[in-house]
C-alpha cells in the first residue's frame, strides 16, 4: 500500500485548481471583482510604499513597520491573485507541482510574517503611549530592524516546515484541489496518506505562530487602555486612541477572516473559499485604506505629493 501511494505521488506533475463552483457565465464577473480588487492592492499597497519611502516625516519605527506591512500584503496577494484570473479563462485551470509548492511556500512564508510583524507593531504602539519618553530610546533603528528580521525568520522557517510536510504526502486520490489556489486543507483531501501526524504537527505549528503573536498583542492593548484611561483629558485619551485604531482594525480584519476560514467545516468548501478571500485580497486592499483615512501624517504626505505634481504639471 505504501509503496503504491509512493509511486502514484511520483507521477504528480501537476493539479487541477478547481476555483469557485459556479456558472461559466459568472467566471467572467469573478475575474472582474478579482481584478478590480487586486488593482486596488497594487495601487494602495505601492503608494504607501512610495509615501513612506518619499516623506523624511514619516522616518518612524511605526512607519518602518508599516511600509513591510505593505510589502508583504502586495507579495502574498500577487502569489494568489494572477494565478486565480488566469485561471477563470483557462480551460485546464491546472497549476504545476512546482509551480503548486511554489505558491504554498510563498504565500505561507509571508502570512506567517505578517503575524509576527503586527504583534511587533503592537508592541511599538504599546512603547509609544506607555513610556512615550523612552519611545525613541527603546524603539531604536536597531530593534525595529532585528524585529522586521526575526519575523521574516519565522515566517521562512514555519513555511518551510509546513511545505515539506505537506508536499511529502501521497497525492493518489485525485490531482482536483477544490479551492482558488494551493492551501494546506484542500491538499489534506487528495491526499491517501495517513494524516495524522500531518494534522497533529500542523496544529503545533499553527499554536506556536498564533498564540504568542495574539498574546503579544493582547498584553499590549491591555496596558494601552489602563494608560490611556488614566489620562484625564477627553482629547488626550481620543488622540491615544486614534494612533491605534488602525493597528487594531488591521489586526481584527485579518485574524477574523483566518479564523472563520479555518473553523469553517470541510463539508462547506465554497464558504471557506470566500473566507479565505478575507485574508488573501481583501486584506491587503483594506490596509492602506485603513491606515491613510484614519492618520493624519499619511494623508498630509499624500496631499503634498498631489499638491507637489499639480504644481509641476
Amino acid at each position: 500500500m505504501g509503496d503504491r501511494g509512493t509511486s502514484n505521488h511520483s507521477e504528480v506533475t501537476d493539479f487541477i485548481l478547481v476555483g469557485f463552483r459556479v456558472r461559466p457565465e459568472l467566471h467572467i464577473l469573478l475575474f472582474l471583482l478579482f481584478l478590480l480588487v487586486y488593482a486596488m492592492v497594487l495601487l494602495g499597497n505601492v503608494g504607501m510604499m512610495a509615501i513612506i519611502m518619499t516623506d523624511p516625516r514619516l522616518n518612524t519605527p511605526m512607519y518602518f513597520f508599516l511600509g513591510n506591512l505593505s510589502f508583504i500584503d502586495l507579495v502574498y496577494s500577487s502569489v494568489i491573485a494572477p494565478k486565480a484570473m488566469v485561471n477563470f479563462w483557462s480551460q485546464s485551470k491546472s497549476i504545476s507541482f512546482a509551480g503548486c509548492v511554489t505558491q504554498f511556500f510563498l504565500f505561507t512564508l509571508f502570512i506567517v510574517t505578517e503575524g509576527f510583524l503586527l504583534a511587533a507593531m503592537a508592541y511599538d504602539r504599546f512603547i509609544a503611549i506607555c513610556n512615550p519618553l523612552l519611545y525613541s530610546v527603546q524603539m531604536s533603528a536597531r530593534l525595529c530592524a532585528q524585529l522586521v528580521a526575526g519575523s521574516y525568520f519565522c515566517g521562512c522557517i514555519s513555511s518551510v516546515l509546513q511545505t515539506s510536510m505537506t508536499f511529502t504526502l501521497s497525492f493518489c486520490a485525485s490531482r482536483a484541489i477544490d479551492h482558488f489556489y494551493c492551501d494546506d486543507r484542500p491538499l489534506q483531501r487528495i491526499s491517501c496518506s495517513n494524516l495524522y501526524i500531518h494534522k497533529k504537527v500542523s496544529f503545533f505549528l499553527c499554536s506556536i505562530i498564533i498564540l504568542p503573536t495574539i498574546i503579544v498583542i493582547i498584553v499590549s492593548y491591555m496596558y494601552i487602555v489602563s494608560t490611556v484611561l488614566k489620562i484625564r483629558s477627553t482629547e488626550g485619551r481620543k488622540k491615544a486612541f486614534s494612533t491605534c485604531s488602525s493597528h487594531l482594525g488591521v489586526v481584527s480584519v485579518l485574524y477574523g477572516a483566518v479564523f472563520f476560514m479555518y473553523l469553517t467545516p470541510d463539508r462547506f468548501p465554497e464558504l471557506s473559499k470566500v473566507a479565505s478571500l478575507g485574508y488573501t485580497l481583501v486584506t491587503p486592499m483594506l490596509n492602506p485604506l485603513i491606515y491613510s483615512l484614519r492618520n493624519k501624517d499619511v494623508k498630509e504626505a499624500l496631499r503634498k505629493i498631489l499638491e507637489k505634481k499639480h504644481t509641476l504639471s
